[in-house]
């Protein structure tokens, strides 16, 4: 095993294509290349930052200059018990090849984000959510075991019973390497979920129509029309869905085989999915998002209001992955995701206030959706007792610097409503809103799990440097 070779730079980008820095790359497939990486960088000067399948919205997987490790050929399934749904993976394997190898036992990933291709490893470091955090907590309530490699060369093995598991799960990546996950998942007895949808004409109604469903919901969203103010302020369209109980359905057999799950490559059957984005870029600017959003409305009062119909789990949980590279639409210049969670009291009126401001401005989001939410243990949570409200912006040379004093302004919001925000999703977030939403006590926590596992900092990423690192840190 060799250094990573230092002559020349790899360009890598985040996921909404909006920040980029060219890094030395290396892919290693084994815990003992790691290790030597290690002892390498410590030696020569430079930090390593960890990368899975660069599915994040911000830079938790960049590192201008330095080196990244891309995790994604650690990617073997170590153990599988199907009569227990226990699973035992590495870091590189992701959500996708996790459901493919359970499915047809009749296992299904007990928390998934809204596309299948994060890594397991990287879906620790930020502790994902889905559409049921408020019943299932966010992923890491759901691993039995993690082992990991930390900078210092010890391998250690964490369970729920250590305070560390608390800290790496959620750590961003900079406490340590995950070397294997085990995992617990979901029984289910199909591959459809019952869905119901119905048009909610303002935000308000929205989260008070989703607020008694919790307790009888295995998974509850909400679409929100950003371009929209007014008495229809934030209006949208909620999707409710149960699994379906053993016996329910007939054809089990099939709704759990692979094939039935695979999305579609066509649209309607003619028009190749890989060049969907095309025909929509010219759409994804004021004017033409104002336009879908109000047809999509409309058609969700008038087409399928109050309908009930069966939807298989790939389709409901992964609408992201309808459209490949669905991304691009948004231009050269990419997109921001801004993601904020304020406690129930308090959110019909904060998100009705950020949508507000956002449309003063002339930067209405163009996708927006609404999540419940409840705490968890995890050192550096994201999650409150309440809702959530993501956001995606257009990003152009011209509106950069609007879009940071936006959300800087929108951030101020949050905090006054004592709200927490997403480290995967926020790309313009500043160390000082995360003092603030998390509070001294945590951070100070979280820099002595940093001390302790990582003493001469070698794990970093622009992330990191940005939100966590004192002024005089960050060069």
């Amino acid at each position: 095993m060799s250094f990573p070779s230092l002559d020349r730079l790899t360009l890598l980008q985040n996921f909404g294509r909006s920040l980029g820095s060219p890094a030395y790359l290396y892919r290693p497939t084994h815990v003992e290349q790691i290790a030597g990486l290690f002892r390498q960088a410590a030696q020569s000067g430079f930090s390593l930052g960890l990368r899975g399948a660069g599915r994040s919205y911000v830079d938790a997987s960049l590192n201008g200059g330095q080196i990244v490790l891309d995790l994604q050929r650690m990617n073997r399934i170590l153990e599988w018990n199907p009569e227990t749904g226990v699973i035992k993976v590495e870091p590189g394997v992701t959500i996708q090849r996790l459901w493919e190898h359970t499915l047809e036992d009749g296992w299904w990933p007990p928390v998934v984000p809204g596309t299948m291709f994060p890594t397991l490893g990287g879906c620790l470091g930020m502790n994902i959510h889905g559409k049921n955090n408020y019943v299932a907590g966010p992923i890491g309530e759901h691993v039995l075991e993690f082992t990991a490699l930390l900078p210092t060369g010890e391998e250690i093995t964490c369970t729920p019973d250590d305070d560390l598991f608390y800290a790496m799960i959620s750590g961003v990546g900079v406490l340590g390497v995950f070397t294997s996950i085990t995992l617990k998942l979901k029984r289910i007895y199909s591959g459809n979920l019952w869905v119901e949808a119905w048009a909610s004409p303002n935000l308000r109604q929205m989260i008070d129509e989703m607020e008694p469903l919790k307790s009888d919901s295995d998974y509850l969203v909400g679409w929100v029309d950003g371009t929209w103010g007014g008495s229809g302020l934030g209006r949208g369209q909620v999707h409710r869905a149960h699994y379906l109980h053993d016996g329910e359905d007939a054809s089990s057999m099939q709704t759990l085989r692979r094939e039935y799950q695979v999305l579609p490559d066509t649209f309607f059957g003619l028009v190749p999915k890989s060049v969907l984005w095309l025909f929509m870029r010219p759409f994804f600017n004021n004017p033409g998002v104002t336009l879908v959003n109000t047809a999509k409305y409309v058609a969700s009062r008038t087409l399928s209001h109050r309908k009930t119909f069966l939807q298989s789990l790939v389709a409901f949980n992964f609408l992201l992955d309808y459209v490949p590279n669905w991304e691009k639409s948004y231009g050269r210049d990419g997109l921001i995701q801004y993601q904020s969670f304020i406690p129930n009291a308090s959110a019909a009126d904060a998100f009705g206030e950020i949508l507000k401001t956002t449309q003063r401005r002339g930067l209405p989001n163009y996708l927006a959706v609404v999540k419940r939410h409840r705490p968890d243990k995890f050192l550096l949570s994201h999650a409150v007792d309440g809702y959530s409200l993501a956001m995606d912006f257009k990003v152009t040379n011209g509106n950069r610097a609007a879009l940071q004093e936006l959300t800087d302004d929108l951030s101020e919001i949050v905090l006054q409503a004592n709200g927490r925000f997403y480290f995967a999703k926020d790309s313009t977030l500043t160390s000082h809103a995360v003092a603030k939403s998390l509070g001294e006590k945590t951070l100070a926590r979280f820099a002595e799990f940093k001390r302790r596992c990582d003493p001469n900092c070698l794990l970093q990423t622009e992330l990191y440097r940005r939100l966590f690192c004192a002024p005089d840190q960050k060069g």
